[in-house]
């Protein structure tokens, strides 16, 4: 059995259980005040004083990216959402809305133009990061996708998954171009090197 203490008992779904339990962890002790306060803060990298403080998240934030231009931020959280945050006066452009469970990750692709996001519903999405609209979902992954990322030429995707996979997409046509696999337990993350010839996981 499993013991919930303090905390947000939300986040431990049904499968998350399993897969804590297939580790041998029997009981679950939360403190509180480890999650998250449902804000981005935007800090001065020299003096290391905040800027601004972004809300409208409405459970924790997972993941927090800047445009390439820097004139814009994305993030993604537990509430299944994602936002596209003006980064010069914090005010919330856009909510895109179309996962179904918590978001991982979110990224701008190189040039700027897309979105791309990764979820627990098992999918990733692209989204045209000037009006919000999903372009495309790719599925394939068979549990939880960790991370998603764009190659620096823009014409593929990575992802990976607590499936021990891999997978590479064709960017444009959002079909599975290989599935590596290798890894004896979920894959966290995956990224391309700088020239885009190479990838870590």
């Amino acid at each position: 059995e499993y013991t919930v203490e303090a905390g947000r008992p939300d986040v431990f779904t049904k499968e998350k259980l399993q897969l804590l339990k297939d580790h041998g962890v029997t009981r679950i002790c939360i403190n509180p005040q480890t999650f998250s306060d449902e804000t981005l803060k935007i800090w001065d990298a020299n003096t290391g004083s905040c800027l601004q403080t972004l809300k409208g998240h409405k459970s924790d934030i997972y993941s927090a990216k800047y445009s390439p231009d820097g004139r814009h931020i994305v993030s993604a959280s537990l509430d299944s959402t994602i936002k596209i945050w003006e980064a010069n006066t914090g005010k919330c452009l856009q909510t895109l809305e179309g996962h179904t469970k918590c978001v991982n990750t979110v990224e701008y692709s190189p040039c700027g133009k897309y979105i791309v996001s990764a979820s627990d519903d098992k999918t990733i999405k692209i989204w045209e990061a000037n009006t919000g609209i999903c372009l495309q979902t790719l599925k394939g992954h068979s549990s939880y996708v960790f991370s998603a990322q764009y190659s620096p030429d823009c014409k593929q995707i990575i992802s990976s998954s607590i499936d021990k996979t891999i997978k590479i997409w064709d960017a444009n046509s959002g079909n599975c171009l290989q599935t590596l696999k290798g890894h004896e337990d979920s894959v966290i993350t995956a990224k391309y090197s700088p020239d885009g010839t190479k990838i870590i996981s």
